[in-house]
């Protein structure tokens, strides 16, 4: 295969992505002032996120793959609840202590271990 054709088929791809992608983004800017957010669409699309992110992070503490697979289901599930206790104790400013609390926990571990 001629290296030359494969990197500008390669270029080409990279380009292609690029337009796809930014000219999604610019028809969602040009409709984005005659969309109500508070529609029964946008409610469903939310919660589907939601689960989608909920059922992701449930299969990788539950059921995880490479070096997460290493580390006992217990202290996994122990960091987590331990991560979100401090989401819950702190309202106003939960998400990066709960985050820096449940990755430093897990490097710990990995260090002790």
């Amino acid at each position: 295969m001629n290296t030359a054709l494969s990197g500008w088929s390669l270029w080409l791809a990279l380009l292609g992505a690029c337009i796809g992608t930014y000219v999604c983004r610019a028809i969602g800017v040009f409709f984005s002032k005659r969309i109500n957010q508070d529609s029964e669409i946008f409610r469903w699309l939310a919660a589907v996120t939601y689960a989608m992110v909920a059922a992701l992070t449930v299969r990788m503490i539950l059921l995880p793959i490479g070096l997460l697979a290493s580390v006992p289901i217990w202290i996994r599930i122990l960091i987590c609840a331990l991560s979100i206790g401090v989401m819950i104790s702190k309202p106003s400013r939960r998400l990066v202590p709960a985050l820096l609390t449940g990755t430093l926990l897990m490097i710990s571990f990995g260090v002790m271990r």
